[in-house]
């Protein structure tokens, strides 16, 4: 990115020189969320467990942000909720964690991928897309958190995947 004060000086045009990255940061997010969707949808959940043979909900945010943004998330879902910022539902975007409680001891996570979706490995139907205004799962929100924002989430989906086509990052199974 490039650090200039503009033409006159001015901080204003400081700002706008970030703009462009802003704009297609949510649409390149997502981009790499729904891959990544691609990839693991129908992967069945297990408790513990960490590959294609089965993931549970915390290790499949764990891959994910690994994989495509090369950024390392906490194994268990009591560790990723205090992660970045905690933002209001209303100004979820891509790449977002989202939380949820559907039991007193119990906690969930998935990713919000945009349009209302989040994708989770779901304890009964394995890795899928699930509507946020889902009755269950609206019923049993906690909260959001932003552990980076989507303009550094979109710089790091460039890297993370010319890392992967070099080999550092292997998916491997576990």
């Amino acid at each position: 990115m490039k650090r200039s004060a503009g033409i006159d000086g001015n901080a204003r045009d400081l700002v706008l020189d970030f703009e462009p990255v802003k704009l297609i940061a949510p649409g390149r997010v997502r981009e790499v969320l729904m891959d990544e969707y691609d990839q693991w949808a129908g992967t069945p959940y297990r408790l513990g467990g960490e590959g294609r043979r089965g993931i549970d909900c915390s290790a499949l945010m764990q891959q994910v942000f690994r994989s495509s943004f090369d950024f390392e998330l906490p194994r268990t879902t009591n560790e990723q909720i205090l992660e970045g910022q905690r933002i209001e539902k209303d100004a979820l975007r891509p790449g977002d964690l989202v939380f949820f409680q559907p039991s007193r001891r119990l906690r969930h996570v998935g990713v919000y991928v945009g349009e209302g979706y989040f994708l989770h490995a779901s304890t009964s139907q394995g890795v899928k897309l699930s509507r946020l205004d889902n009755v269950f799962w609206s019923r049993h929100y906690l909260q959001a958190r932003r552990p980076l924002d989507n303009a550094q989430l979109a710089m790091r989906a460039g890297s993370a995947s010319s890392n992967a086509n070099q080999g550092f990052l292997a998916s491997a199974e576990y």
